[in-house]
């Protein structure tokens, strides 16, 4: 079904319309199975169409890789973020995530320094601490159950990563009690968030029933949590005497200054940087980690391959950031995840004025979902789409002919400012945890679903069984 409207203005090229009644029909699906929902539109409306989201609000759905571009990068200027994600700052704050204009790329400026290449390389060692300290209670308890034992992967890598982010931003650890009951917040928080998104019409009984008030109290508690970590901060360097505070991501926070002003942040916007940097400088990794060991379990050949080359760079010797290069298996393994599974699998943008793209007129106010999840997946730019070929990311593979048919960081000037800090961490788990086990699948267990989110995570939790290594670099854990 053609539609002759994108908007108030007829566009030059006419676009498949998702009908309303579908789209009402649909939002149950789409609260359900949004990958199985948004992949329908594609099969049967091409890729690029119009619905309504929860029936409710018009958007275009695309994964064009070429508009994807227009968007993010080539006329970024005119697409801002969509209420979506900026009512989100209803429980994160005001940070990168959630920011918008002038204001964005003021603080934009101030903290990219902090995820130089430099700064990253300096926090390797911490990183590696933390997977230590992960992984030694495992080896244990595998030693003492027969040389294997079974974890849930996303408790585990959410873990994992949730302490890495908190010592790189904090240094001292969190309280244990502390670190899981952050985690328990985001994710009850976003959870909700995504269902007042989904399933609009549903509002109204929510606000009856006090669930916006009750997490608007979480929010509250993950802000007072982090608050006096950063008042404990402040009030050491404060201090008579005090030595050198730790070089980590908060004192960079602490130390940053406006370039206009020579002011620093603000309490409130320092809290909220600080708050961004911690949901979003582990939930990304975390699933992209959880969904590689999901892979890696069902395709042992890849695991001994990242395994084989391991070995021969770095013997038994513990990698530093100028080994990174050599380990390109591990790191092709986890781009391919994150192209099968993406972790920010749909992004929206909104149009600021009128504009076009390739004869499609786009009024002012038109709202984009950008479907980075079927743009990954789609054959018209990758062969065997859905499999898991991590040599596809080879330096000597081809690439995809069409730019941005791979985005999982986004792209243009908000590419994801953490995006080395990301790949790096990754890379050093995946290397160090193959060093330790070999990951398998236990057998009779049911296939896994996706929940797609704010990011696209596991439904539930998956087991996988982690059998000890021998060799000299198992031996020594």
């Amino acid at each position: 079904m053609a539609d002759d409207t994108l908007g108030p203005q007829a566009p030059h090229t006419l676009l498949p319309q998702v009908p309303r009644w579908h789209s009402i029909r649909g939002s149950l699906r789409l609260v359900a199975d949004p990958i199985g929902a948004l992949d329908a539109v594609h099969a049967g409306f091409g890729d690029t169409a119009r619905l309504y989201i929860g029936g409710v609000q018009p958007s275009v759905l695309t994964r064009d890789p070429g508009l994807v571009q227009h968007i993010l990068q080539k006329n970024h200027r005119n697409y801002a973020k969509s209420k979506f994600t900026l009512g989100f700052a209803r429980y994160i704050g005001h940070g990168l995530l959630t920011n918008e204009g002038p204001d964005w790329l003021r603080q934009r400026r101030l903290i990219q320094p902090g995820f130089h290449r430099q700064r990253v390389a300096g926090l390797t060692g911490l990183m590696q601490e933390v997977v230590a300290d992960t992984l030694g209670p495992l080896v244990q308890a595998a030693a003492q159950s027969g040389g294997a034992v079974a974890v849930p992967a996303h408790a585990l890598l959410t873990r994992l990563t949730f302490r890495i982010i908190a010592r790189s931003v904090f240094s001292t650890s969190f309280a244990e009690a502390e670190l899981d009951r952050l985690a328990q917040l985001i994710t009850e928080i976003q959870a909700f968030y995504i269902r007042t998104i989904r399933q609009p019409y549903l509002n109204w009984w929510r606000r009856l029933r006090g669930q916006f008030r009750h997490h608007d109290r979480l929010t509250a508690e993950l802000r007072a949590l982090l608050g006096r970590y950063i008042a404990q901060r402040q009030a050491a360097n404060a201090a008579p005497g005090a030595p050198a505070p730790p070089d980590d991501l908060l004192q960079m926070l602490l130390d940053a200054r406006y370039e206009d002003t020579g002011e620093p942040m603000a309490p409130d916007r320092l809290l909220d940087e600080a708050l961004i940097l911690l949901v979003a400088g582990h939930e990304t990794s975390a699933n992209a980690l959880t969904w590689l060991l999901y892979l890696l379990a069902h395709h042992p050949a890849e695991a001994r391959a990242i395994q084989a080359e391991t070995a021969e760079v770095l013997g038994a010797g513990a990698p530093t950031f100028a080994d990174l290069p050599r380990l390109g298996r591990a790191l092709q393994a986890v781009q391919e995840t994150m192209r099968l599974y993406p972790p920010a699998w749909m992004v929206d943008r909104v149009a600021l004025a009128d504009d076009d793209y390739q004869g499609l007129r786009i009024p002012k106010g038109t709202l984009f979902s950008l479907y980075l999840y079927g743009l990954h997946r789609d054959p018209q730019h990758w062969d065997a789409p859905t499999e898991f070929r991590p040599a596809r990311f080879a330096p000597d593979a081809p690439r995809p002919l069409v730019p941005f048919a791979y985005a999982p960081f986004g792209g243009g000037p908000r590419l994801c400012v953490g995006l080395q800090f990301a790949l790096t961490e990754m890379q050093l788990v995946a290397v160090e945890l193959l060093r330790t086990f070999d990951v398998e699948w236990p057998a009779g267990q049911p296939p896994v679903a996706q929940q797609p989110l704010i990011t696209l995570r596991p439904r539930g939790d998956f087991q996988v069984r982690l059998r000890l290594r021998e060799g000299p670099r198992a031996a020594a854990n």
